[in-house]
């Protein structure tokens, strides 16, 4: 009687484990996901402000050199 009553101890564990594994793997792959939307919008901030330092940089040459 006991062995029977670990075993179903031991298929509870594993099923809870089994379950917790599947968990985990949603959220893992929720957080791969949204990691690679963060890592699309850096990529367009990054090249957005590159842009916007060009136009910066060619407003500046557009200046009058001011030292006499």
């Amino acid at each position: 009687m006991a062995s029977a009553s670990q075993m179903d101890l031991l298929a509870d564990r594993v099923e809870r484990l089994l379950v917790r594994y599947e968990e985990l793997q949603r959220t893992n792959a929720l957080l791969a996901e949204q990691t690679e939307l963060l890592t699309q919008e850096r990529d367009s901030l990054k090249s957005r402000l590159s842009a916007a330092r060009a136009r910066v940089d060619a407003l500046l040459e557009r200046l009058p050199d001011l030292q006499s």
